[in-house]
């Protein structure tokens, strides 16, 4: 891997997704590291495409990453994943949660939703992992802690203490929701694939 690590989160809308990548960012600056970030949300509240693209290194010139750069996709959403696959590198990981959001069109039968979902990302992506991040969080009890969890999963590929993560989450995260937060990133730092 090079000296900057290119990160790209991706999911629909209302998925947590730029508080997530808020929190990675924190994360590095926390680390003493440059980090630059970029966004797009166009329709997000509608339930549209949301991508984050986070580059961490000691010198960080530009937030854009090229296509085929990205070191790790985390995507909140399958259909996500498979639309960003190209986004990675040729030994990039995918961290994908194994959620199916299917858009208005498809729930209004417009257009059809793939059978081969799973298949199609094996196929898209050398290292995938698939992880119950919904799953996990309702067994927290609220699914909004599907990007926490997601986190969690991060962490676990980057090399930054874990004390500087759960600093980034509880200076991001209000106090309220912050206990169930932490439980999640750590849900997501023990999941284990079977």
């Amino acid at each position: 891997m090079t000296d900057i690590v290119n990160i790209s989160l991706v999911g629909v809308g209302g998925q947590g997704i730029l508080l997530a990548s808020d929190i990675l960012c924190r994360v590095a600056l926390l680390a003493g590291k440059d980090v630059k970030k970029s966004e797009v949300h166009g329709m997000a509240q509608r339930g549209g495409s949301v991508m984050s693209q986070v580059r961490i290194g000691e010198k960080v010139y530009s937030p854009l990453i090229a296509t085929g750069k990205t070191h790790i996709l985390v995507s909140f959403e399958k259909l996500e994943a498979l639309r960003y696959a190209h986004l990675l590198t040729p030994d990039g990981t995918a961290l994908v949660n194994d959620q199916e959001i299917k858009p208005i069109t498809v729930s209004s039968g417009q257009a059809d939703w793939p059978n081969d979902l799973n298949e199609r990302l094996r196929e898209a992506t050398r290292n995938l992992k698939l992880i119950p991040a919904l799953d996990i969080a309702q067994q927290l009890g609220d699914a909004r802690v599907v990007n926490l969890v997601m986190l969690g999963a991060l962490s676990l590929q980057m090399d930054h203490d874990e004390t500087l993560w759960r600093e980034a989450i509880t200076s991001l995260v209000k106090p309220r929701f912050l206990e169930l937060n932490l439980k999640a990133f750590e849900a997501g730092r023990t999941w284990r694939s079977e």
